[in-house]
């Protein structure tokens, strides 16, 4: 039996896929029909269904009536010679809802709503297994193609769930695992031979059944918690928590939880339990002592099936439970009495170690000690600070002088108090004796620093007072002996046995070693004890002022106009002495010379004094005027003082512009602005010279590019058109190699043209349109492709360098344009095409071309 249709085309107008498709329908499946092989039906469907959807193109219509053909032979042979599919009578069955009734179509609320197929996970197979069958009323008088389409089908994860598209039974290809996915979501499809949908499509959900097939897992292997020591039953611990990637609604995923061992078993072998749901661990046994057992491990076990021992999964984790410390210990000292010496005097020892023991955890609260005397002190001489490290108590010390031996009572506590119903014991307090060595101490002295008042002036070999120092050791028989260590102005004398002060020279309150009216002194007293002890002490003298110093005129220079102004001199006094051995003065001009009185003249006003010239003009000079000063002091002091004058010519103003006022001033402000114009001067010649030296330096460069017009090479170029830069070097773009002003006649040319080593700005030149018809002879094609290559890249450089016409390359196997002249064969070339080429071939096409002439 064969199939002959006939069909007409050009293979030029088909595409690989219409040939084929062809190929299959026309030569290949009947091949295999008339040889009596069987084809798969589900090959033949895909072939019907692909051809379908080219049934636009005519030469696809005989391919799809061909697998028409033998889809329907292959039914028929499938009937009548091959068995039936074997179909499973236990397997479900979907059909599709009808949308006919009696020849008539019915309306369709909604689709149809499948029950989910449930479908454990981990099964074993054998694979593929049959699930459900799909199947659709329509296949009673046609034949279907069934498909499934989603997840697990034709999406990623694929190949999971297949389907016969023959007889519908949809199978599991693999085992299943719902901790990866829990659920698939399937749409069925049911076509004809054509392709044509025959049913609406509908939705299949296949749920994957939880098989207990994982263990608990603990969050963490290792639980670490805490409890205070003492607590009492029921006290919560802490919990543990486990996870099961079981389903947690069914029993797979249902945990408890028990404890199974315990480590130590003491003081009971059951002093937690766990809460079988929560994992929650308490206390349910008193007797938590952490000096006895500071740590309990617990093995905690999880199992699923709802703790089910037989079907059940189970996993361990420890659990650390800490047993923190309170104060139930109190401190107790380790003996009843201590014992200490120190020397007198001594700070920062240690008199006596007070240790106690104290059961509590180290470095706590509850362990550190906190000392207190309770009695053998009311003074407070003593404390008991408490050393960090040891716990220990460290007894300071006290002067001997005051006792001899000391016992003290001193009790310890901790710094948090004790737990409650927890007593302090009697070995809680202890006695401390301590005896004290006597040692020699420095005498001091009483008071430090001693002030006396004394007046200025006093005589030397003048007793001023006694300054004596006292001697700590009363137990002790020592003499003191002094001595002087400081006294800047060298005034005084101790006697070294009974400290009596006296003056070796005149006490002046003027001198510069006394500041404020105070003089101070040092002086040292020492024993003679073993070894040697000594103190120091100073004595203040407050020196009281007497009118021992005569005033002295000031300022003691001054100036003064030849003629007389209204600028009078401003005098005062200056007196060593405190008021009221000073001021008020009383100014007065002396007698002598006669020549004074005469020409100046003093008017004392309230606290100074004014001087003035007395007559019309004064010659100008320097002049030293006389004058008496008297203080008010209860015995004035009178003294004559000089005044140096300057009696000089003046301005408007009152200013001196005598010429020696000139020097003295310094420079003028004329000297100044002649030293200022000076100095811009010579800035602007430097300024001048850097820019002629620069107008210079461009000057030569600009004469070494200028080129003669007639020995330029880019006006030779012109000439004789591009010649590129060698026949290996064909990518530069000739057009930029020509003058700006070539467009232009000779006569307007510049006389100087410059090199310019960039791109020209004025437009480039237009090639003209060349034929495409191919060109004889090796020259021809040679100089085409330059062309081209200079059309086709515009803006490659050099764009105006004379380099360009220095460099022809390495060689080339085309020759040199040289040979067109010198070659023997060149009058056998005909190069008249070049007339087609433009304008700038044209030389070329007379030289070359035409006749022999």
């Amino acid at each position: 039996m064969g199939v002959t249709i006939p069909l007409k085309f050009q293979l030029s107008f088909i595409d690989i896929d219409s040939f084929y498709i062809l190929f299959f329908c026309f030569l290949f499946l009947p091949a295999l029909f008339l040889s009596g092989l069987q084809v798969p039906s589900s090959f033949v469907s895909n072939l019907i269904h692909y051809s379908r959807r080219r049934m636009a193109d005519p030469l696809w219509k005989p391919a799809c009536l061909c697998g028409c053909i033998l889809s329907g032979h292959k039914k028929r042979s499938v009937q009548e010679e091959a068995a039936p599919p074997v179909m499973s009578k236990d397997l479900k069955e979907i059909v599709f809802p009808s949308r006919r009734t009696d020849g008539q179509l019915i309306r369709m609320k909604r689709d149809w709503v499948i029950p989910p197929i449930n479908v454990p996970e981990n099964s074993r197979g054998p694979f593929p297994q049959e699930l459900v069958r799909i199947r659709s009323d329509h296949d009673k008088n046609r034949s279907l193609r069934y498909s499934v389409t989603g997840p697990g089908a034709d999406q990623p994860p694929t190949g999971i769930f297949i389907i016969n598209p023959i007889s519908g039974e949809l199978s599991v290809n693999k085992p299943l695992d719902r901790e990866h996915i829990s659920s698939f979501h399937l749409r069925a499809h049911a076509v004809d031979l054509n392709g044509n949908q025959v049913e609406n499509p509908i939705d299949i959900v296949i749920n994957v059944i939880d098989m207990n097939d994982n263990r608990p897992e603990f969050i963490h292997q290792i639980w670490n918690g805490t409890v205070p020591e003492g607590s009492k039953p029921g006290t919560f611990v802490m919990t543990v928590t486990s996870v099961d990637k079981d389903d947690p609604k069914t029993a797979n995923g249902m945990l408890r939880y028990k404890i199974l061992s315990q480590n130590p078993e003491s003081p009971s072998s059951n002093m937690f339990t766990i809460n079988n749901k929560t994992g929650g661990i308490i206390t349910v046994a008193a007797g938590l002592d952490r000096e006895k057992v500071p740590q309990y491990t617990l093995i905690i076990q999880a199992t699923d099936m709802e703790g089910n021992p037989m079907y059940g999964l189970s996993n361990t984790a420890t659990a650390v439970i800490k047993v923190t410390d309170i104060n139930d210990n109190p401190p107790e000292f380790t003996a009843e009495t201590f014992f200490g010496e120190v020397p007198e005097n001594r700070v920062n020892v240690i008199v006596a170690n007070l240790t106690v023991t104290d059961k509590d955890q180290p470095n706590t609260p509850a362990w550190n000690a906190v000392y207190k005397i309770t009695g053998g002190d009311p003074t407070g001489r003593f404390s008991v600070p408490t050393d960090p490290t040891t716990n220990e108590g460290l007894v300071t010390p006290i002067d001997y002088e005051i006792s001899r031996t000391y016992v003290l009572t001193v009790e310890a506590k901790n710094e948090v108090p004790l737990a409650r119903g927890i007593h302090f014991p009697r070995q809680s307090t202890a006695t401390v004796s301590i005896r004290v060595i006597d040692v020699n101490e420095s005498p001091y002295f009483e008071p430090n620093p001693k002030l006396i008042k004394l007046e200025e002036g006093m005589i030397p070999e003048s007793a001023l007072t006694t300054f004596t120092a006292q001697d700590p050791d009363r137990f002790m028989q020592q003499t003191l002996r002094y001595s002087k260590l400081s006294d800047p102005a060298n005034w005084l004398r101790i006697d070294p046995n009974t400290g009596r002060i006296t003056t070796i020279a005149i006490l002046d309150r003027e001198s510069p070693y006394v500041k404020n009216s105070l003089y101070n002194a040092t002086f040292m007293a020492s024993d003679n004890g073993v070894p040697p002890a000594s103190g120091t002490g100073t004595l203040q003298i407050y020196l009281l002022d007497i009118n021992d110093n005569a005033p002295s005129v000031f300022p003691q220079e001054a100036e003064v106009c030849e003629k007389p102004e209204p600028n009078a001199i401003n005098i005062t006094a200056l007196d060593g002495d405190l008021n009221p051995n000073a001021g008020p003065f009383a100014f007065e001009l002396a007698h002598r010379p006669s020549d004074v009185r005469r020409n100046w003249t003093i008017t004392r006003l309230s606290d100074y004094a004014q001087l003035s010239l007395k007559i019309g003009f004064l010659e100008s000079g320097i002049y030293e005027i006389p004058i008496i000063i008297t203080d008010s002091g209860n015995l004035p002091m009178s003294n004559t003082s000089y005044l140096r004058v300057k009696v000089c010519q003046c301005d408007i103003n009152g200013d001196c512009t005598d010429q020696q006022h000139i020097m003295a001033a310094g420079l003028g402000t004329g000297a100044i602005i002649s030293i200022l114009l000076c100095i811009i001067i010579l800035l602007i010649l430097v300024l001048l010279f850097v820019v002629w030296m620069k107008r210079r330096d461009k000057e030569r460069q600009a004469k070494q590019l200028l080129i003669d017009p007639e020995d330029d090479v880019r006006d030779n170029i012109l000439k004789y058109d591009e010649e590129g830069g060698g026949e290996e070097d064909q990518d530069y773009d000739l057009s930029q190699l020509q003058q700006p002003d070539t467009i232009e006649p000779d006569a307007i040319k510049p006389v100087g043209i410059r090199r310019l080593d960039e791109r020209p700005l004025h437009p480039e030149p237009q090639y003209p349109m060349r034929s495409a018809a191919p060109h004889p002879g090796d020259i021809g094609d040679f100089i085409n492709e330059g062309l081209k290559a200079a059309d086709n890249d515009p803006t490659a450089p050099p764009y105006d360098s004379l380099l360009v016409f220095d460099y022809e390359g390495s060689g080339s196997t085309a020759g040199s344009l040289s040979s067109l002249n010198s070659s023997s064969s060149g009058g056998d070339q005909d190069y008249d095409y070049l007339n087609d080429w433009g304008p700038r071939f044209r030389k070329l096409a007379d030289m070359y071309g035409g006749s022999d002439d």
